[in-house]
Parts: C-alpha cells; sequence; structure tokens
C-alpha cells in the first residue's frame, strides 16, 4: 500500500460562491461573481489576507443560493487580482490552495464565513508503479480527448506530461479539459490522489465516447451541409446558365403542374403525375431521365380521359346519311341502325364490336366513316397492316429510348374524345415473329368485358375502351386468329352487281372525280352505255376501285381535249368510249352458238365475282384412264372422280356402255388452264358432261348448272347464289339449275338476274340431266338444234319439272 503524507488544518474564510465552474489547487482560474454576497466576501478578503473559500453551486442560475444549495467540498484560494467592470461585477483570478471540506456557514454583515477544514493528501514516491501507471493512462486519454476538442491547445498536454505530481496532473486535466462542472466537482471532492486519478479516467473514458459519438454526428452534419451547400452552388449555376440559355425550369414544373391540375383526370393519375412532376423537377438540368417523365406526362395528358362526343340516336337522319354516302351494304346500314335504335331504349348499352369481311373495294373502309358521320363520332383509322410487333398495340415501357404508347392510344390522343368509331384495317394481315402475337394483345381490346381496363405498356394507366365502337376490316377469314374471330360480329361485304356499280359511278363516283379535275356537269357528259361498257369490257373487279380509276382518265382526258381543243363540252357513249379508254381490255363472256356434245356450262365464285365455268369432257378410246386438267385443286378432282363413280352407277339408266371406264379413256378439262379452280360445286356440271360425252347428247347452250354432288346422286346446296347467277345472266344464259336447298338465296340475289333468268331447283341428278340435255329421240335422227329451235321441247321440260321465275 503506498503511504500517503497528509495536511489537515481549520480555517475560517469568506466565501465566494461559483457558478458553472470549480476551482482545483495549484491552478489558477478567472471568473466573475456578480450576487451581493460573493461580491461582500471578496472585499471582505481583500482586506484580511486574500483568502477565500470556493464553492460551487449545485445548479446554474441559482443566484439566491441557500446554504443546502452547495458542495460541501470547495477549495481554498488566493486572489490574485480583482477588476470592477462598468456593469458591476467583479472579475477574479485566483489561485487554489488546498482543498477544504465545509464544516459550518456563518452569517456575517452581509456575506458568508465558513468554518472549514483544510486538507492535502500526498503520495510518497509520487505513488510508486502504480502511481505512474495511472499518470500514463491519464496522458493517453488527454491525448484521445485533445483531437475532438479544438479548444484544448497542445501547450496543455505539453504541460500535462512535464507534471510528475499525480495528484495535481488529476487536478490540471480536470480543470482544463472536463467541461461540466458536476464531473469537475467529483474529481474535487476526492482527497486521495489514486482515487482522484481513477475518478479522472473514469470521466475521460466517457467523455471520449461522447466525443466520439459527437464527432460523427458533426461529419455527418458536414457532409449534408457541404452537399447541400454543393447542391445550392450548382443550381444557383445551372439558374444563371437556364437563364443565359433562356430555360425556366421552374417556370416549366409550376406550368406542367397548372395543366395537371387543370385537366380533368383520375385521381389515381392526377397524384401519379403529380408526383412524376416533382420528381423530374428535382432532377439535374438537361437529365434523360427528366425528359423520358416530362414525355411521359405530356402524353397522358393529351389522352382524353372524360371528353367525348354525344352520339346521334335519330335512326331516321342516320339512315339517310348512310344512303347518300353510299349505295348498297344494306346489312351493314340495317345493323347500325339496330344499334341506334336499341341506344335509344338503353343508353347504358356498350358498343359493339364488328367485322367487315368481304373482297378489295367494295367500300369496307369507306362505309366506316360515312358511318361515324352517322352517329356523330369523331372517326380514326388504325391500319394494323403488316404489324409484327406487340408493342404496336399495347406500346413500350417508357424507360426505353424513344419509347412511345401503342396505336390505339395514339388513335385516341388524335380524336381527343374517349368514344370514337376506330377502324382497325386489315386485321387479316396480322403477322407474328419474335417480339410476340399483335393479334393476342389486341384479345383484350376486342373484348367488351375486358377493354373497360385497358393498360397501354407506355400510359401504365387503366384506360376504358368500353365507348369505344370498333370496326374492323378484314378479306377474308383465313388470316383472323380464331380467337379473335370470336370476339367480333362478323358481317359479310359482297360483290357488287353490274346494276350497283352503274349506280355507284352515277352518284358517287362521276361526281368526285369531276370535282377533283375541276369540271362541271356541263363539261363532261358520261352516258350510262359508256359506264356499262367500262364496267363490262374495261374492268373486272368485286369493287369499283379500277372503275373510278377509268373514271378519273375520262375526266383527264375531257380536261385536256376541253382546254386543247377549245370545246365547251364533251360528251362520251359507248360508241366513241374507245377513242378515250383505247380498245376493250377484257372479252365478253358469251354462251356458245350451237349445242355442243360434253361442253357444260358451269358457274364459278371468285374473289372478283361469278363467272361462267365451262366444263368440257372427251371420252376417247382406251385402256380406262381418266385425265383431269385445267389447274384444278383437290378437292375439284374429287368432284371429277366422284362424277365417274355416278355415272357407272347410272350407266344402263341412260344407255351407257357398262364396261366405259376400262375400254374408253376419259379427259376432263376446264379452260383458262392458267387460273387455279378448287370447290366441290362443279360436281353436277362434271357429271352432267360425262354423260353428254358417253350418250352423245348435246347439252342445251342457254342452260347454266352450279351444285355440288354426292355419290348417290343428290345435288347438295352450295355458296355465292348471287355472284353466279349475275356471271349467268351477263353471259346470256336463260336457265340456271341450282340446288333446291339454295331456293332460299334467291331473294338475296340481284333483280336484274331475277327477273331475266329461269330458276330450275333440282334435288338429284336426274332432274339436272333432264333439264340440261337435249330430247334422245332428236339425237336419234341425227338433228343438230338450237335451243331456240325448241320452244315446243323448252315448254315440255317447264312443265314436268318444278321451276321458279322469280
Amino acid at each position: 500500500m503506498p503511504e500517503y503524507i497528509e495536511k489537515a488544518e481549520n480555517l475560517t474564510l469568506p466565501v465566494v460562491i461559483l457558478e458553472g465552474t470549480v476551482a482545483f489547487p495549484s491552478v489558477k482560474i478567472s471568473f466573475e461573481i456578480s450576487d451581493k454576497r460573493s461580491l461582500a466576501a471578496a472585499e471582505a478578503a481583500a482586506d484580511t489576507n486574500a483568502f477565500v473559500l470556493l464553492v460551487a453551486a449545485k445548479e446554474l442560475g441559482n443566484v439566491e443560493a441557500e446554504e443546502d444549495d452547495l458542495y460541501r467540498v470547495g477549495t481554498v484560494a488566493k486572489i490574485k487580482q480583482s477588476l470592477k467592470t462598468p456593469d458591476g461585477t467583479l472579475r477574479l483570478v485566483v489561485e487554489g490552495y488546498s482543498r477544504a471540506s465545509l464544516i459550518q456557514i456563518k452569517h456575517a454583515k452581509n456575506y458568508w464565513l465558513a468554518d472549514a477544514v483544510c486538507k492535502t493528501v500526498m503520495l510518497r514516491d509520487n505513488g510508486g508503479v502504480k502511481g505512474e501507471a495511472l499518470a500514463r493512462e491519464a496522458i493517453a486519454a488527454l491525448e484521445e480527448i485533445v483531437h475532438f476538442l479544438p479548444a484544448v491547445s497542445q501547450d496543455i498536454l505539453l504541460a500535462a506530461k512535464g507534471i510528475e505530481n499525480a495528484g495535481l496532473l488529476a487536478d490540471f486535466i480536470a480543470s482544463h479539459v472536463l467541461l461540466k462542472h458536476q464531473d469537475k466537482q467529483m474529481v474535487l471532492e476526492c482527497f486521495e490522489p489514486f482515487a482522484r486519478l481513477e475518478t479522472l479516467l473514469m470521466l475521460l473514458e466517457k467523455e471520449a465516447v461522447i466525443l466520439h459519438c459527437e464527432s460523427d454526428i458533426q461529419k455527418q452534419v458536414r457532409e449534408r451541409l457541404n452537399r447541400n451547400q454543393k447542391d445550392f452552388y450548382l443550381r444557383e449555376q445551372i439558374k444563371v446558365i437556364q437563364e443565359e440559355l433562356g430555360d425556366d425550369s421552374e417556370s416549366e414544373e409550376a406550368e406542367y403542374k397548372e395543366r395537371i391540375l387543370g385537366a380533368k383526370l383520375p385521381d389515381e393519375v392526377r397524384e401519379k403525375l403529380l408526383k412524376e412532376n416533382g420528381k423530374a423537377a428535382k432532377m439535374p438540368f438537361g437529365s434523360a431521365e427528366a425528359n423520358v417523365i416530362r414525355n411521359h406526362i405530356d402524353i397522358c395528358l393529351e389522352l382524353p380521359w372524360s371528353k367525348k362526343t354525344n352520339d346521334r340516336l335519330d335512326v331516321v337522319k342516320a339512315k339517310k346519311i348512310l344512303d347518300n354516302d353510299h349505295d348498297g351494304l344494306e346489312k351493314i346500314k340495317e345493323r347500325i341502325l339496330e344499334f341506334l335504335a336499341v341506344k335509344q331504349l338503353a343508353p347504358d348499352l356498350k358498343n359493339q364490336i364488328l367485322c367487315l369481311v368481304g373482297p378489295p373495294g367494295v367500300g369496307k373502309t369507306s362505309i366506316a366513316s360515312s358511318i361515324a358521320r352517322a352517329m356523330n363520332r369523331k372517326y380514326v383509322r388504325v391500319s394494323l397492316g403488316g404489324v409484327r410487333d406487340e408493342a404496336d398495340i399495347r406500346g413500350h415501357r417508357k424507360t426505353y429510348i424513344a419509347s412511345l404508347p401503342g396505336r390505339i392510344m395514339t388513335a385516341l390522343s388524335q380524336v381527343g374524345v374517349n368514344n370514337p368509331l376506330i377502324l382497325l384495317d386489315e386485321i387479316d394481315k396480322l403477322t407474328r415473329d419474335s417480339h410476340g402475337d399483335p393479334a393476342s394483345a389486341l384479345l383484350e381490346v376486342l373484348d367488351s368485358e375486358q377493354n373497360k381496363s385497358f393498360r397501354d405498356h407506355f400510359i401504365e394507366f387503366p384506360i376504358d375502351l368500353s365507348d369505344c365502337l370498333f370496326i374492323a376490316t378484314a378479306n377474308s377469314y383465313e388470316g383472323i386468329p380464331r380467337p379473335l374471330l370470336d370476339r367480333m360480329e362478323v358481317i359479310e361485304l359482297k360483290i357488287y352487281t353490274k346494276r350497283e356499280k352503274l349506280e355507284i359511278a352515277k352518284n358517287h363516283l362521276i361526281p368526285k372525280q369531276m370535282k377533283r379535275h375541276g369540271l362541271s356537269k356541263r363539261m363532261l357528259k358520261i352516258d350510262d352505255s359508256a359506264l356499262a361498257e367500262i364496267i363490262d369490257y374495261y374492268t373486272r373487279e368485286a369493287g369499283v376501285r379500277n372503275l373510278e380509276r377509268e373514271i378519273a382518265s375520262l375526266c383527264r382526258k375531257a380536261a385536256k381535249a376541253l382546254v386543247e381543243q377549245k370545246r365547251k363540252s364533251v360528251t362520251i357513249t359507248a360508241q366513241n368510249l374507245s377513242e378515250y379508254l383505247g380498245v376493250r381490255k377484257l372479252l365478253p363472256e358469251q354462251i356458245s352458238k350451237e349445242d355442243e356434245v360434253g361442253t357444260v356450262n358451269g358457274l364459278a365464285y371468285t374473289e372478283l365475282g361469278g363467272e361462267m365455268l365451262r366444263i368440257e369432257v372427251a371420252v376417247l378410246e382406251g385402256t380406262g384412264k381418266i385425265e383431269i386438267t385445267g389447274s384444278l385443286g383437290d378437292v375439284m378432282q374429287e368432284s371429277a372422280k366422284i362424277a365417274v363413280s355416278l355415272v357407272r352407277s347410272l350407266a344402263s339408266e341412260y344407255s351407257i356402255p357398262s364396261d366405259f371406264y376400262k375400254t374408253k379413256d376419259i379427259h376432263i378439262h376446264a379452260p383458262q388452264g392458267a387460273v387455279p379452280k378448287d370447290g366441290p360445286s362443279a360436281g353436277v356440271t362434271m357429271t352432267t358432261a360425262l354423260v353428254s360425252a358417253l350418250t352423245g347428247r348435246p347439252v342445251r347452250r342457254d342452260v347454266a348448272m352450279t351444285g355440288e354432288i354426292s355419290l348417290r346422286g343428290n345435288v347438295l346446296a352450295i355458296g355465292g347464289l348471287k355472284e353466279k347467277t349475275m356471271a349467268a345472266y351477263t353471259a346470256g344464259v336463260k336457265k340456271v339449275l341450282i340446288p333446291a336447298d339454295n331456293m332460299r338465296d334467291l331473294e338475296e340475289i340481284d333483280p336484274l338476274a331475277r327477273e331475266n333468268l329461269t330458276f330450275v331447283p333440282c334435288e338429284k341428278i336426274g332432274d339436272v340431266l333432264a333439264q340440261a340435255l337435249l330430247p334422245e329421240k332428236l339425237v336419234s335422227k341425227g338433228e343438230r338444234l338450237s335451243a331456240e329451235k325448241l320452244p315446243q321441247i323448252g315448254a315440255e321440260i317447264h312443265t314436268n319439272n318444278i321451276s321458279a321465275n322469280v
């Protein structure tokens, strides 16, 4: 145990109260006093030996401190210097002498006197090894703290290292380093040097932890301040640069905010756009992401979220508009008028999704525009021909460079309302590749149960498409996927007849082209005979596009004649048409001049309309070979084989040798071999031609026929009757043999064909042969009679078989 040297002395001294500080022995301090008791005590000490007892108050700001408010251990100190200040306070410079324990406080005139025991404890040999170890620890702790306290200079550290007395070292460090007066008081109350050093080390370690934490906090705050200062500096620079460039981002942000709040947007959309606008405003000038965000906001604001047009529900006015714009197309007109009628009774009825299927040029696109006008709706066309990327329908993600919304959203932006008529043109021309299947993306668009919340990848918000009227167009069913076709109501547009083309030309095409070429009705007149000539011998099409081109050609040539030849008017008739359009481009289809054996007038349906399809059969000596030529498809070749088998079963009935299939070679041919042909409706034609060739009985040249045949000789129903009958009428046919099941279709055929043709329904092949083949008694006499020479026979056939002249 170390040996202590202890000195004690009883003293009575004036009391000076310290506030917020503590005095230590052998350490000079400077402080100010202002309370009356302390001022009087200092004056009393100056009159005697200048020693005072410095006692610290427990709490700060307690000017009227009582005895219990003071610590019980203080410091005996000598006043070295005193100075009165103008404000009445007294500044003292004192040096501590020793610690003192407060025994009793006595009241003098206007200050306190204290009885105290002045006590000093010293170590022999400075405490030996322990004293040196504690001193080193104190110096090390001081060195660690000095790094965090700029107010503690290196001189204090050097001075501390020069102190050998352990107790004095503790007092010196506590006086200059400890911040709280409570901590200093704890050190002061330790009379023994070892206890004093141990207490000091504990307090220094605690202070070091606090200073470390404060340092980390200050570092973070400093970094943040530096960053904010840097941002502020850069933003100020950006403002100056933007002013020089004429760019004002703040006003741009305010402008976008005003546009967003002014637009009638759903709450979800408004909140998201405001958030994005704020985000873009915080981004640096010229940021690519900011441009992406602003582009997204612009496109979203262009969409018609709540703007719509009011439908014209007046069925009479709508019908008038449709009739004025288009001749024919009765089915689609009737469907739209039905929709408007139901809309009057049920205003909440969602819009329909229609698909117009028909050959090119029949008015699918133009009727859609007319429907929009009749319904008082905005019209927009979306071309789908050749589209192969799903993103064309749903849009690209906005994060991609140069990304855009899909074609549906673009269409809505173009028209500016959310209930337009959207024409999906050429929907059967969609393709697919590695980028996806656009037809699958259209499934949601064209589903009335799903399109009320359609999401475009670029827009990212649900869009209601249920108020849009979608009309799709296609040339055939083949290119439309089955699930997509199932979502649409299909309306077929048939081929125009000659009479319909004539009306369209007179009412629409000629006025349109004359106006385009600056001609009036007085300057150019196109006769009906000229139009009929153009339709028959210069164009062959399902629609009227080529007809319009030929009319435009007439207008150009008429304009040239008016200008060059100074003519007042030009009249075009069938007689002078060749002077303007040249010689006939097409040969007319006509029936044969006489009845022939093995040649039958068949009827076919093509994309360009109906046409005559002659079937020729030649029976040759041979070994039973069957030759089929004329670019016939698989179905048509099968019909030929069925016809041969059927004729074998009927051989005895028509006096045909039963072994003809062994001793004869049969050649079946369809002229125009470069044109591919297929379908089952030539079955009765082939059978009739075979029977005629094998029996030698000619076929009436003014009879045409169509119908599928079965092995049992039944005549089965076919399609395209309207077009086929018109072709028969144009070629000069008088009688058409059709399946009995097709009699219900006679109402749909052209009135001109109904008036000039005799239709004979046939259930069995025998009905067909009885009408088509000349009577056997005439053939046996070797006569070759034409149809005109057989009025009696024709009357007999008309009486003995069911016929209909509709």
